[in-house]
């Protein structure tokens, strides 16, 4: 890593969560914070994509180090189930797999960074390419199987603390009519909970992570939404976005498909929503923010 940018992120995480960075080194792992549905303590961190999308990497322990030294607390791991399946048969698993995010859940806990187990593809949903043969929103086996991958984990990680393992069931569902979404997450979570009644579990908003999921109030699970509308600033040239290479150089404010998107676009529309489920005693993350490092 880039010494110049090493120090601004070290800089960054130490102003975010309020710790001497010089401190942390060589020390032991610090205490996580107390995590609950109604309320996410203030992490920081990344994603690790070792298991993204069709890859099936392991692990490695210095990433976690290095989140550590730079006053991190918190990897999210975005996974593709294929990965941990044996032979195409999606109701059969690749031990050697698993044991790979056991150690990543370990190395967490030896460096004090709280690991957040992600399906981004699950059985029936992805938003990547290409989709699911099953969908996971209308289909009876899709949704089994999909609960039977997540009480495999939650029987994996059965007591540990919620303070360094969480569950965020799927990568940004997709406009979906609020009683199914409901329905999905209702059936997994009673999965997860029939093997490990108090596990955190964290739910992506509809539409892409950007609309807050009123409809699972009650049902004791946290909400994460997203940090990049307008799409046309964050994603500008992105190349995974079909179409970012012909959008116009973004300014500010900007004018995106009818909407004027300003500082109050920002308030009304992607956190004033969120405040007021978090009012109503579902804790709230900001799931994933940023931009492409093609934005001017």
């Amino acid at each position: 890593m880039n010494t110049s940018r090493r120090e601004f992120l070290k800089t960054m995480a130490a102003a975010g969560l309020g710790v001497s960075v010089s401190a942390t080194a060589g020390a032991e792992a610090p205490v996580l914070p107390e995590a609950s549905a109604a309320k996410l303590p203030p992490w920081r961190g990344f994603n690790l994509l070792n298991k993204f999308n069709g890859r099936n990497d392991p692990f490695a322990e210095r990433d976690f180090q290095w989140l550590a030294e730079l006053g991190f607390n918190f990897v999210r791991l975005p996974m593709d189930y294929r990965m941990w399946i044996q032979d195409g048969d999606w109701t059969s698993f690749r031990e050697s797999t698993l044991k790979q995010i056991d150690q990543a859940v370990e190395f967490g806990a030896s460096h004090g960074i709280h690991v957040c187990l992600n399906f981004h593809r699950a059985p029936g949903y992805t938003v990547a390419q290409p989709p699911e043969e099953k969908s996971l929103w209308s289909d009876d086996e899709a949704l089994r199987v999909c609960a039977l991958h997540w009480a495999h984990f939650a029987e994996r990680y059965k007591g540990a603390s919620n303070r360094r393992l969480s569950f965020d069931l799927f990568n940004e569902p997709p406009k979906l009519e609020p009683q199914t979404y409901r329905r999905v997450v209702s059936r997994v979570c009673d999965a997860i909970r029939q093997r490990d009644p108090a596990r955190l579990i964290i739910c992506d908003g509809r539409d892409w992570g950007n609309t807050a999921p009123t409809e699972l109030a009650g049902l004791g699970v946290a909400a994460a939404t997203r940090g990049y509308a307008p799409i046309h600033v964050s994603h500008y040239r992105a190349s995974w976005m079909n179409g970012a290479d012909r959008w116009p150089e973004p300014a500010w404010p900007i004018e995106q498909d009818g909407v004027h998107w300003d500082k109050e676009t920002l308030q009304s529309r992607q956190i004033a929503p969120w405040k007021r489920l978090e009012a109503q005693g579902v804790g709230v993350g900001v799931g994933e923010f940023g931009a492409d490092n093609k934005t001017p």
